[in-house]
């Protein structure tokens, strides 16, 4: 396939748009003919720098590629330095000949200039760099490696596929999970919305069960798959994935043993005992959806005898409302007030508080980190648990 047509009601992740040295190897098509795309996403350990070591890219790491004049650092020393000496070449007209430094890895873009939302942290160009080129005899070991995901995705949807693509809020809540293994070491985990499954994957890493949801089994197969495709990653901690159909639209799991990613009763009585952490990222871009999620979250927070706490992430999409006649975020505006219902709760049965997670935790995986992305952090207090605490005490 030389070149991809994306309709007017096509969706595109900006994940893959600002990654142009990637090469996507395309893999095979979906259930209803849509490409699907090999991405490999490397978890920086590491820093170049072993007084760093352990901590991924640090906040001057990933501020050492600043732009002067739309040049890196690095691409002023291939500059050769000062300009001021050298005298200009004319053209046997006697016109300016401005000599154009050719650009690496090029693609052909049209003529036009990307544009970029604000930036706050920039990957480092030569570890990007070095994450995209692999030669083809390196590949096998390359992909073995303990620290490359590797993640089936499609490229552009309709909206009601879109689970089906990487997007940055995922990127992001793996960024935060990779940052605090302490905090979900040993941990049952319930990722609702998982989509390609990309956050299950990471928490795995070093939670002992994750529970990776979605509904649609051509979603739940594209999970199965980039689980089978991680095994090696999780291998060292013992974390497993277990993918599995959760509709936010039902209130019940489904047992059924003919259907395909149904629940054991085990498996539903591990869930509702054992889960202390539920993460969700980038699901929140429709009303109902959202509507959706927060239901499902009182539902099964206000079922459990024990506090779990919530972890959201989600990226703020600006559109121009013509209700409004002004560019705004009714998504990220009707999300902020499911939040303020949810906190303001009395129902005698669970309380909820919320909180906002500053993104100050070290960047693992190469993508970049705008200002647009949020991270929330809701705790669910059984109060019938709380009581019995206090009895005790």
């Amino acid at each position: 396939m030389d070149q991809i047509t994306f309709k007017h009601d096509t969706v595109l992740s900006d994940v893959h748009m600002h990654r142009p040295n990637s090469q996507h190897l395309m893999m095979r098509l979906t259930s209803v003919g849509q490409p699907v795309f090999m991405s490999r996403f490397r978890i920086l350990a590491e820093s170049r720098d072993d007084s760093n070591s352990g901590k991924g890219l640090t906040n001057e790491e990933k501020q050492s590629s600043p732009r002067k004049g739309g040049a890196t650092s690095h691409e002023q020393d291939e500059e050769g330095g000062s300009q001021e000496n050298v005298e200009p070449f004319l053209d046997e007209d006697g016109d300016l000949d401005v000599t154009h430094r050719p650009r690496k890895n090029s693609v052909d873009d049209g003529g036009r200039d990307l544009v970029c939302p604000i930036i706050l942290q920039q990957s480092v160009p030569d570890l990007e760099q070095d994450e995209e080129i692999v030669d083809d005899d390196d590949e096998e070991e390359h992909d073995c490696s303990k620290d490359i995901i590797r993640i089936e995705h499609t490229m552009a949807t309709p909206l009601e596929d879109v689970g089906k693509q990487v997007w940055r809020g995922a990127l992001l809540l793996a960024d935060f999970i990779l940052s605090n293994p302490d905090t979900f070491r040993g941990a049952t985990v319930l990722d609702l919305g998982a989509g390609t499954g990309l956050t299950s994957i990471v928490m795995a890493t070093t939670a002992k069960t994750v529970y990776c949801t979605d509904v649609g089994d051509d979603v739940l197969r594209l999970c199965s798959r980039n689980v089978v495709l991680n095994k090696h990653i999780m291998e060292s901690t013992g974390g497993e994935v277990k993918v599995k159909q959760l509709n936010w639209l039902q209130h019940s799991l489904c047992t059924d043993v003919d259907m395909e990613f149904s629940w054991t009763e085990e498996e539903v009585a591990d869930l509702y005992d054992n889960t202390s952490f539920i993460i969700a990222a980038d699901v929140c871009y429709d009303d109902d959806l959202t509507d959706s999620l927060f239901r499902t979250l009182y539902r099964l927070c206000s079922s459990f005898n024990h506090t779990c706490t919530v972890f959201i992430s989600l990226e703020k999409r600006m559109n121009f409302s013509l209700r409004h006649m002004d560019v705004c975020c009714e998504a990220y505006s009707h999300f902020k007030h499911c939040l303020t219902q949810l906190q303001d709760l009395e129902d005698g049965r669970c309380r909820f508080t919320v909180e906002h997670v500053p993104l100050n935790f070290s960047q693992f995986l190469l993508y970049e980190r705008i200002e647009q992305l949020e991270l929330w952090k809701v705790t669910a207090s059984s109060l019938a648990f709380e009581q019995t605490q206090s009895d005790s005490n």
